[in-house]
């Protein structure tokens, strides 16, 4: 017995960088014969009477409360001017008792004292509003 150190051909050698789909093909061909021969066995089960469709009308979300506090402490229910927070809380309380409740969004000028803000928040409160959120603009990414 006799060993070959060096090799002469150093294209047989090489290393192999093609990948053999030969079996991969087999395989998929194997299982789309199987597929195919089982499938109509498998659609042939019991017949069943399937429920008929119906369409149910879900409840809408009621519409956020937008409020706005300028930097000079005036405050907007959407785009209309309230006089003072006893304005503010008579519109508060009608949206209070309705279900489900809107949510009540807060946008404050940056420049505006947190006391017209705290004023707001008081208000609704007051009138039984569960959810308050505050609204900000997102830091730029520059």
């Amino acid at each position: 017995m006799s060993m070959n150190i060096g090799s002469e051909d150093a294209e047989e050698d090489a290393v192999m960088s093609e990948i053999n789909t030969t079996p991969l093909v087999d395989i998929m061909l194997v299982l789309l014969i199987i597929f195919l021969i089982t499938s109509p066995v498998v659609l042939k089960l019991q017949k069943i009477a399937l429920p008929a469709e119906t369409n149910h009308l879900l409840k809408a979300k009621p519409e956020n409360i937008n409020i706005v506090v300028n930097k000079d402490g005036e405050i907007y229910w959407n785009q209309t001017r309230m006089k003072n927070t006893d304005a503010l809380f008579e519109f508060l309380k009608v949206e209070a008792v309705k279900l489900p409740q809107p949510e009540v969004h807060v946008r404050g000028d940056q420049d505006t004292r947190y006391e017209f803000i705290g004023r707001v928040i008081y208000t609704t409160q007051r009138a039984g509003i569960q959810k308050v959120g505050f609204i900000t603009e997102p830091p730029d990414k520059g």
